[in-house]
């Protein structure tokens, strides 16, 4: 029986993950080795005693009695706090999904690589901020990365069984958001609820806002760069509202392969699960008549300033990317808490990337999980004191 192991459970990903399990059997199908969360315990325990897991681990360690006392007599072990969450990665299973929201999720995507195994890794942190040494050591110890991402997922599909060299372009699609049409001053004066509010897809609150600010996409940019090695000029985002198409790939003969899917990330997660075959996936079937039509757009980087950001983080390579996923991840926080307005965490971002770029060596190569964590430590402190310069009356969005 295959063993599997799910990081960021009670996320939106781990749900789409555990909602797979379940429909193929769930205990009577796969071994679950462990499932990790954060504050929702209770959510947490209840997949762990469905999945009958060997152990649940939250990332909180206050929590561990909560925890604890909600898997009473089930058999299953509880842990908490960092240190639990890498043992756990480090546990045997076939299959990882990493699931992880943030910077949270490398170190244990890192240790199952070590290991050898599978990793779908919906994680796309990872690669912004340690793509290199990510991949390196999954060549290292003989282990898959599997793209969960719909859009490199769908990269990953139209490039099976074609020749890499022949590809002249890739692009990747983005929704738009809730804030696609909106006015620049409207945008300013976006507020939280808004852009929770996604139009096609059912996410996380922080993952959400990613999208709305077009970060997300930022990340995925760098992501399809480091994953698949292709050049950032070579690398295109197009905006369609319908989410419909996740990715194009164009080749040298004009022909452009296109990944055509719906609206549910189930797609992609169960093409992990089964590859390399291709399982029964319960997703809704494609109906293009009742569609009627597909829209796409170019995106406008004045609305969207993170498109052009990541795309300068990709020039830089290095250790820019955890400088820029850290302060992404900053920036947010503090957008979520009332402190900055929706437009300004861009500013944050740009003005950490500026400040660091005096400091320290961005263009640094990625050496080991270490630089990362101390450029992400690094860029995390100058971040949160730019935005808190910004709250308290710092320059201006211009």
């Amino acid at each position: 029986m295959r063993s599997i192991s799910i990081f960021g459970a009670t996320g939106s990903i781990g749900e789409s993950t555990f909602d797979l399990i379940q429909r193929a059997g769930g205990p009577a199908a796969y071994r679950t080795v462990a499932v990790t969360g954060a504050r929702n315990v209770a959510r947490l325990a209840e997949m762990a005693r469905e999945l009958r897991a060997e152990v649940a681990v939250t990332a909180d360690e206050a929590l561990l009695p909560d925890l604890r006392a909600a898997l009473a007599g089930s058999g299953v072990e509880a842990a908490a706090g960092a240190a639990a969450l890498a043992e756990a990665a480090d546990r045997p299973a076939d299959w990882v999904m990493s699931g992880i929201v943030g910077a949270a999720g490398l170190v244990p995507g890192m240790r199952a690589l070590r290991h050898g195994r599978t990793l779908a890794l919906a994680n796309k942190e990872s690669l912004v901020t340690a793509g290199p040494l990510l991949m390196a050591t999954a060549a290292a110890h003989g282990a898959t990365i599997l793209p969960v991402d719909s859009e490199h997922s769908a990269v990953f599909q139209a490039l099976t069984g074609e020749d890499a060299g022949a590809v002249e372009r890739v692009i990747i699609t983005a929704s738009g958001g809730p804030f696609r049409d909106w006015p620049l001053e409207r945008l300013a004066r976006a507020t939280v609820a808004e852009a929770k509010a996604h139009p096609n897809w059912s996410m996380g609150n922080r993952i959400s806002i990613d999208s709305a600010s077009m970060f997300n996409k930022a990340l995925e940019l760098i992501e399809t760069r480091e994953f698949f090695g292709f050049p950032p000029e070579m690398i295109e985002v197009l905006v369609h509202p319908q989410s419909i198409v996740h990715a194009l790939v164009g080749f040298r003969d004009g022909g452009v392969m296109a990944h055509l899917g719906p609206a549910d990330m189930r797609h992609a997660i169960g093409f992990a699960l089964h590859w390399p075959d291709r399982g029964h996936i319960p997703v809704e079937r494609l109906d293009l008549a009742r569609l009627g039509s597909l829209s796409f757009e170019a995106p406008d980087d004045r609305r969207f300033p993170a498109l052009r950001l990541a795309r300068e983080v990709m020039a830089l390579r290095g250790l820019a990317g955890a400088a820029f996923n850290a302060a992404k991840e900053i920036a947010l926080d503090h957008f979520m808490a009332g402190g900055i307005g929706f437009l300004d965490m861009a500013a944050v971002v740009e003005d950490t990337l500026e400040r660091l770029s005096a400091e320290v060596a961005l263009t640094s190569p990625v050496g080991t999980l270490e630089d990362v964590l101390a450029m992400d430590h690094l860029a995390r402190t100058r971040a949160g004191e730019l935005a808190l310069k910004r709250k308290e009356g710092g320059r201006a969005w211009n």
